[in-house]
């Protein structure tokens, strides 16, 4: 199951750095997961400075 970000984001762009697949790309006002590439690991969401990734 792919991980979310929500509004909460702040576009700092951690998750995207953090990704180990490249999944995160910048979208509009927030970044965005694609869900077909996204492994699941978490990296994303433990490397948000805001807490705005959760499972889905």
């Amino acid at each position: 199951m792919a991980r979310v970000i929500s509004d909460a984001c702040i576009s700092c762009g951690s998750c995207a750095a953090n990704c180990p697949v490249e999944a995160i790309s910048e979208g509009e006002g927030k970044y965005e997961i694609n869900r077909d590439e996204c492994i699941d690991c978490g990296a994303c969401e433990a490397g948000c400075p805001v807490e705005a990734i959760s499972e889905e």
